[in-house]
């Protein structure tokens, strides 16, 4: 039976986070929907929520994730927030999580964590406002145990494959107090710090890209904002939008 250090989370995070709370759930449509609900309904405290099942997760454009008891982890953690700029936020998030887990992964502008130029998770971020407070609600999920490849042409990657034996839980107990510590740093002091960290694992980082709108490019780090800087035969172009996906052209 996978055991959940909800106790151990809560012990690290709830100094430095007044009124956290850390819930597992066995079954729920999306992590992030149900802190979107809760906070609509007045409950807006700090909360981690784990779903050991989620039937309707979704990615980045409205892509869907699904997460399996054992094989997935799927979090998301609502807290209010103020940042002076909100750009760079996933890859604050990014930067947290992949330090957490392993020095081998590798992140791919703007919220996605990859292994071996395969995904291994996903962030997003989404903003929800109640009684005059902006929240933000970060979900992660992550792939822990191998998945079939589902028409892709190889499969995900996997946590088990960088840390084997690990299951759900140490994943969440890594991710959870570095996570909340890099959003509060970002509250303060913007994507600044995490800028460094980032371009060291940028898996774009010259690179050939090929960006949804059929401009093609070299990956040339990111802005101080944390968008994404592309050298194409038009001249440098700085990728901003959510609307846009990027992907390394393989050799």
């Amino acid at each position: 039976m996978l055991r959940w250090p909800a106790e151990d989370i809560w012990e690290a995070v709830a100094p430095g986070l007044p009124g956290f709370t850390v819930e597992v759930l066995p079954q729920v449509d999306s992590t992030s929907n149900e802190l979107m609900r809760r906070i609509r309904a007045g409950r807006p405290e700090p909360t981690l929520l784990v779903a050991e099942r989620q039937t309707a997760g979704r990615g980045r454009m409205g892509r869907p994730w699904q997460a399996e008891v054992g094989s997935s982890l799927a979090v998301s953690l609502a807290l209010p927030l103020a940042p002076a700029d909100w750009s760079g936020l996933s890859l604050a998030v990014g930067v947290a999580v992949a330090g957490a887990l392993h020095p081998a992964l590798r992140l791919k502008w703007p919220n996605d964590l990859w292994f071996d130029d395969r995904k291994l998770g996903g962030i997003l971020i989404e903003t929800v406002a109640a009684s005059g407070v902006r929240h933000a609600i970060i979900g992660i999920g992550l792939n822990i145990a191998a998945r079939p490849a589902e028409g892709l042409s190889t499969p995900p990657a996997a946590l088990a494959e960088l840390q084997p034996g690990w299951d759900a839980g140490q994943a969440l107990r890594a991710l959870a107090l570095p996570l909340v510590q890099a959003v509060q740093r970002f509250e303060a002091e913007g994507f600044a710090p995490f800028r460094a960290a980032f371009e060291a694992r940028d898996l774009l980082q010259g690179r050939l890209l090929r960006l949804s709108d059929g401009t093609e490019g070299v990956g040339d780090g990111v802005d101080p904002d944390g968008a994404l800087r592309v050298q194409t035969a038009a001249g440098l172009q700085r990728i901003s939008s959510s609307e846009v996906s990027v992907r390394p052209v393989k050799a």
